[in-house]
């Protein structure tokens, strides 16, 4: 695991911990919610607009980011605005999505060159 930045073998605990946390963001639908938070706070309201999810779904998925302390809440008159609260999310999504990036390229140079 060196090669990923750990210095020394993660107990049971940690690998739980690591595996709660992947399983949150295992969920389609989570993972737009936080790209739709990826430029700044949004309410509810905003979410369901940007996200094309039903109130309820978005609701339900953003009390479980905020459970996992990967999102904040702060209410701001009538309104609650969701933030992302882990600033690791930032370099997470930026890695899978460049990971992505370079798959679909690869699958594409591969169906080009015959």
């Amino acid at each position: 695991m060196q090669e990923l930045g750990v210095k020394k073998r993660m107990t049971e605990a940690q690998l739980e911990q690591v595996a709660a946390m992947f399983k949150v963001l295992s969920e389609p639908a989570r993972l737009r919610l936080i790209s739709c938070l990826m430029a700044g706070g949004q309410s509810v309201t905003s979410l369901v607009t940007l996200s094309g999810l039903k109130q309820s779904n978005v609701s339900k998925h953003l009390k479980i980011l905020c459970e996992a302390a990967l999102l904040s809440k702060e209410k701001q008159g009538n309104f609650v605005i969701y933030a992302i609260a882990e600033p690791l999310l930032y370099e997470l999504c930026g890695l899978m999505c460049q990971q992505v990036e370079k798959s679909a390229e690869e699958q594409l140079r591969k169906l080009t060159s015959g």
